[in-house]
This record gives structure tokens, C-alpha cells and sequence, in this order.
């Protein structure tokens, strides 16, 4: 594995394809497994790429947006569980420099690249059952948290709670706090790899300067900009899987497939049907990674306002998000499903691990209902009203 030289701002390329290369190996056969890919997890730490988004001013890669949506895209074109963790440690990572205090952003900032830390997720916003209550000097901890992405062999926990005053907190602790039980309770169809099971809390010392604030999750403006880093995250997850169901698809037709009697074509690639299917599936492809351009772009330049950013700059970047996700969703839904079009009956064969793309972006949108999405776009269209920040939007 390479070093990283984190004074070349082209450094991470390198080591992005190595490690993306060892993913595609395995790919297959660990989404059958299911279960936590502890090797690539280790694989992710020993390559210096956990440190993207990390500034450089406290000794991390320091990359911009687009950089990082890259190289998430890139991984989740070819293993989009692993993509899925590694796009949670840059939002974990975002969160802190959200949400904490100046020294707070420095201290845990510094410890993700001098430690090695993976961040774990355990934020879901929906779930009411923990609670943050003062304990003598600091707080106590109790209570469980759902879909808690990486939580499993990472080193740090975001954990989301509510205070005796009903406010939401973020606290930032060690996954290997007494009280924290991760549990092995992912077996859903898709994203098999994500380890996105429960983590319960019992009686858990929480420590004042674990608690991240100020601002906190509601503190400032520039604060909101994590759920429309989230947002950018879960299109561009779903971007990358679209873009490697539709490569893969390509390869079995070019490399695998017999063409069919009728078409009077001499090889697959010649029949006029699968051409103009590909060419509409491309179509779709090429219309979501345009609003991703846009909608990355968009994010960068309300995340370089910094507190100054305005409520409309921040709406508007919402808005290109949004507008991306769902057409990100939607082309990558229909590529995924319509493979088996182009690709035949001998495409559906285990071996060849083709339905991962469907089962893992199926199980990925529902991850909020787009249409949400749609109806603050529509609302956007005829009021002019950018959304409401919050915790989805």
C-alpha cells in the first residue's frame, strides 16, 4: 500500500485504485457472506484515505467536496457497502467540524489521523429512545440507536441523543465505552456489508467535552449544511452503483452474451436493440452525474460561506442536492432492474453477482421517501420557498 503525500493534492488517486481494486476482487463473494468486511475496513485505515476530508490544518488530506464525492463514487461503483462506510467516515468526520467547538474540531480531528480512527455511525435523527441526562459532572447515556451504519470494529461513535429538554445532542465517544454493546443484527437484502444493525447504550459515562457543541446540531446556519452533506452522500452512492451496474452490464453483453437468432446481428454488441436500450440507460446516466456536478458544486460554495452562509444559499443548495438525489435514484433504479434486459437468462447466474446492484440500491433509497424530495422542489417551483433545514432536508 502507498503513503499518501498529503502536500500533493493528486497523492490519493494512487492508493484510491489499489484499494478499489482489491474491493472489485472480493466484491461478489462478501456480498454473499454479508457479515464485516474487517480486512477492507483495515485496508481503508492502512491507506491514509479516512483522512480525506480531514483539514489539513489539523494534518489531514484537506481534500474539496468534489474530491471526496469522486473517490466515494468511485469505490461504490464496484462495492457500494464499502462506499457506504467510507462516505460515513468523511460525513462523521464533517459533522465534528460542524457541530463542535473549535477545540473540539482540532482535538478529534487530530486523533482520526494520528489514531487511525474509523468513525461509526449511531445518529439516526428518528429514534427517540436515547437519552442524555447531567449525571453528577457530566451525563449519562441510555438507550439504543437503529440503522447505526460502521458502528461495528470502528473506533469512534457519533451518537445522537435527547436532553431532559427534549434538544437533540451530539456526543462523540469510543466505541469501546462501557455501556456500548454493538449488535449483529444487519440482515436486511442490500448494503449487506454496512454493519447497519442497533447499538444499545446502558448507563454509559458521558464526559462534558464529549458533547459537541458549540454550535451544536441547531446552533448556526452553517450547522444545517450536514443534512445537505448527507443528502449529497446517499446520491452519490447511488450514482456510483448506477454507474458500476451499467459498466458491468456492458462487460457481460461485450465479453459473455450470444446474439439472438432474430437480430440477424453477427455479434451482441451489433443488435439494434440492445443499442438503443444501452443508449437510454446511458441517457439516464449522464443526466444524474450532470446534477451531481451541479449539486457538489453547490454544496462547496455554501460550505465556503462558512458561518456567513445565508439561508437562501444554503436553500438553494438543498434544492440542487435534492434535485440530484432523486434523479440519481431513479436512473440508477431503472439501470439496475433493466441490466437483465440487455444482459439474458445467463446473466441471473450467482456467480456472476449482477442482482447486488439492484438489491443494494433498492435497499439504499428507502433510506428517506423521495418524496419529500419532490414536494420541496415542487414547493420551491411555485412559491419560490427554499426548504426548511432539518435533519433530512
Amino acid at each position: 500500500m502507498q503513503n499518501i503525500d498529503v502536500n500533493n493534492g493528486a497523492g490519493w488517486r494512487p492508493v484510491l485504485a489499489e484499494v478499489r481494486a482489491a474491493l472489485a476482487e472480493t466484491a461478489i463473494k462478501r456480498d454473499r457472506a454479508g457479515g464485516t468486511a474487517k480486512v477492507e475496513r483495515d485496508l481503508f485505515r492502512r491507506s491514509g484515505l479516512l483522512t480525506l476530508a480531514v483539514p489539513a490544518a489539523f494534518g489531514g488530506i484537506g481534500a474539496d467536496w468534489a474530491t471526496v464525492f469522486e473517490a466515494v463514487r468511485l469505490i461504490a461503483q464496484v462495492d457500494s457497502s464499502l462506499g457506504h462506510l467510507f462516505a460515513f467516515q468523511h460525513l462523521q468526520v464533517a459533522s465534528v467540524l460542524l457541530y463542535g467547538s473549535a477545540e473540539q474540531q482540532e482535538s478529534l480531528s487530530r486523533a482520526t489521523v494520528e489514531q487511525g480512527w474509523f468513525w461509526g455511525n449511531a445518529l439516526n435523527p428518528r429514534d427517540p429512545r436515547t437519552r442524555l441526562v447531567p449525571n453528577g459532572s457530566g451525563y449519562r447515556l441510555d438507550g439504543t440507536k437503529s440503522f447505526c451504519s460502521g458502528a461495528t470494529d470502528s473506533d469512534h461513535l457519533l451518537v445522537s441523543a435527547l436532553d431532559p429538554t427534549d434538544t437533540l445532542r451530539i456526543v462523540a465517544l469510543p466505541t469501546d465505552r462501557s455501556g456500548i454493546t454493538v449488535l449483529d443484527d444487519w440482515d436486511n437484502m442490500g448494503q449487506r456489508q454496512t454493519d447497519s444493525g442497533t447499538v444499545s447504550f446502558e448507563a454509559v459515562a458521558v464526559d462534558g467535552a464529549e458533547v459537541l457543541g458549540p454550535p451544536g446540531p441547531g446552533g448556526s446556519p452553517r450547522a444545517t449544511l450536514r443534512a445537505c452533506l448527507a443528502q449529497a452522500i446517499l446520491g452519490t452512492l447511488y450514482l456510483g452503483i448506477a454507474e458500476g451496474a451499467l459498466a458491468a452490464a456492458v462487460d457481460f453483453t461485450r465479453e459473455k452474451s450470444q446474439p439472438w437468432p432474430a437480430s440477424g446481428a453477427a455479434t451482441t454488441v451489433e443488435d439494434s436493440y440492445l443499442q438503443l436500450r444501452y443508449g437510454e440507460l446511458q441517457v439516464d446516466l449522464a443526466g444524474a452525474q450532470a446534477l451531481s456536478t451541479l449539486a457538489i458544486a453547490a454544496l462547496q460554495k455554501a460550505w465556503d460561506r462558512g458561518e456567513a452562509v445565508t439561508p437562501t444559499e444554503r436553500g438553494e443548495a438543498a434544492l440542487a442536492i435534492a434535485t440530484f438525489k432523486v434523479a440519481a435514484a431513479r436512473a440508477g433504479l431503472d439501470i439496475t432492474s433493466r441490466l437483465f434486459e440487455q444482459t439474458g437468462a445467463r446473466a441471473t447466474a450467482a456467480r456472476y453477482g449482477l442482482d447486488r446492484f439492484w438489491r443494494n440500491l433498492r435497499t439504499h433509497t428507502l433510506h428517506d421517501p423521495l418524496d419529500y424530495k419532490l414536494k420541496e422542489i415542487g414547493s420551491f417551483v411555485l412559491t419560490g420557498a427554499v426548504p426548511t433545514p432539518g435533519l433530512y432536508s
